[in-house]
């Protein structure tokens, strides 16, 4: 493993809160899980426009304060343009960003039931689940991903 492996993983820690969001076009679907990948809270669906991304923000502070978690990570997988305006919001709001690949969310699917199925419940988990698994991800500077 080469150190910026190393540099990914270490971003996730005791302390982070994994967010795994699946994009579309009105309506976002969000799971949040620990560092080990148990899940905290339930789904969370927020809409594709500024209240929605100001509740989704509310939704990730409350976890954040209840399992006392100091970090949040938050990942995407850029299909499409619909993650835009969400990537520019965080950028603003100073939360991180990262994009896992698409290729690896298809991949990964299956392990969790054996099921290569995609809905908007299961998507945000296998996200989230690259996401404290380290070197899938790459980080989001200034609204484009640099890998």
């Amino acid at each position: 493993m080469n150190y910026k492996q190393n540099e990914k993983i270490n971003q996730v820690k005791e302390s982070t809160l994994v967010v795994g969001i699946d994009i579309g076009s009105t309506t976002q679907y969000a799971r949040a899980f620990d560092w080990r990948g148990i899940e905290l809270g339930k789904v969370f669906t927020f809409s594709n426009s500024r209240e929605g991304f100001e509740s989704f923000k509310a939704w990730m502070q409350h976890l954040q304060d209840k399992y006392r978690k100091s970090d949040v990570i938050v990942g995407i997988e850029p299909t499409g343009h619909y993650w835009f305006d969400l990537g520019a919001y965080l950028e603003d709001e100073g939360i991180l960003l990262v994009m896992v690949n698409p290729y690896a969310v298809k991949q990964t699917k299956e392990l969790d039931d054996n099921s290569q199925s995609k809905n908007d419940r299961k998507d945000p988990k296998v996200i989230a689940k690259a996401g404290y698994r380290g070197p899938v991800f790459c980080t989001v500077y200034t609204g484009w991903c640099v890998c």
